[in-house]
């Protein structure tokens, strides 16, 4: 009898279809969805807006703005997942709909994919969509002193790697410009994040085989080509373990909310970012959430992933509440 999991089986499985087709057709079945388009949930959709002027796919977003709610609304600048190479705004219509079912203004971003395009790329995609929310925060209806930088998974590193680079001095070009524009984060929501990208090995051998044959993948095709995937970065590709290292910051670090499923291979990224985060004093609430799965945020249906929202709200609310506007 097989020792594999339900989820192993299911997921090899689609390794042997072609993994990239699937998903890339959840995304467009996700595009074509009313639900995408909000129109049972009070909140207006605007499709396929640009935040850089190059006419890509990878440059555009959709906007939530919900409808009963009154401006200036704080705002959400959502990253989505997908082990940095697959996914996209399409997929993660779910995620950006509970923000503003809230009464979050939400822009739903794509970014460059890798293997095509590598480590800086999609960090400088993040931050030339928060760049752009900010100077278009006010017409749009929102309040950049309260924008939240959230994400899940590989999204999770890209926002926190954003926060970081707001807030401490590093010498990588896509960092100076961030650091130079000077605009914190008001709060960062990490969902199961991937918060350290090299030493895949780590994984290696209490991690299911599937999960650490796809993180050894991830980091293959995202680090830098000819990088040594088991040696320690010092740059925003493993934002984790910039935050281990890293002294007392230039400007304060923003809170952060990060939640994870009991079950996800990846619990220990959430739980090392705790002790980080209060080993230098920034306020920070790590969850765990039951025997749940990678990306369990995103099964609304689900008990914990209902607690984990309100979990959420709860943590946002009281710290935009006592924000600076």
């Amino acid at each position: 009898m097989s020792t594999q999991t339900f989820t192993e089986r299911v997921w090899r499985r689609l390794c042997g279809l072609g993994i990239d087709a699937f998903l890339n057709g959840a995304a467009l079945a996700g595009r074509l969805s009313p639900r995408s388009w909000g129109v049972t949930h009070h909140v207006e959709v605007q499709r396929d807006l640009s935040y850089q002027a190059t006419g890509k796919v990878e440059h555009r977003f959709d906007l939530y703005r919900p409808q009963r709610a009154q401006a200036p609304l704080p705002i959400v600048l959502y990253v989505h997942g997908g082990g940095f190479r697959i996914l996209s705004k399409d997929t993660h219509y779910v995620m950006a709909l509970a923000f503003a079912r809230a009464g979050y203004l939400v822009l739903n971003i794509n970014y460059r994919l890798a293997p095509r395009h590598r480590y800086p790329a999609a960090l400088e995609d993040v931050a030339a969509a928060y760049a752009w929310t900010h100077a278009n925060a006010a017409g749009l209806g929102g309040d950049p002193a309260r924008l939240v930088v959230a994400g899940e998974s590989a999204g999770a590193n890209l926002a926190l790697a954003l926060a970081i680079a707001c807030c401490y001095e590093h010498d990588e070009p896509v960092a100076r410009e961030i650091f130079r524009q000077g605009r914190v984060p008001a709060a960062v929501w990490a969902g199961c994040g991937m918060l350290q990208v090299s030493n895949p090995g780590r994984f290696f051998p209490t991690a299911p085989r599937f999960f650490w044959e796809r993180t050894e993948e991830i980091a293959r095709t995202y680090l830098p080509a000819g990088d040594d995937l088991e040696q320690a970065r010092d740059d925003l590709v493993d934002p984790l373990l910039y935050l281990e290292r890293a002294g007392q910051p230039a400007r304060p670090l923003p809170p952060v909310f990060a939640s994870v499923g009991g079950n996800d291979p990846l619990q220990d990224d959430t739980l090392r970012l705790q002790r980080a985060l209060a080993k230098l004093g920034g306020q920070v609430e790590a969850r765990v959430y039951g025997r749940e799965p990678h990306a369990f945020q995103a099964f609304v249906w689900r008990p914990e992933a209902r607690r984990c929202w309100q979990d959420s709200f709860a943590f946002l609310q009281a710290v935009l509440t006592t924000t600076p506007r």
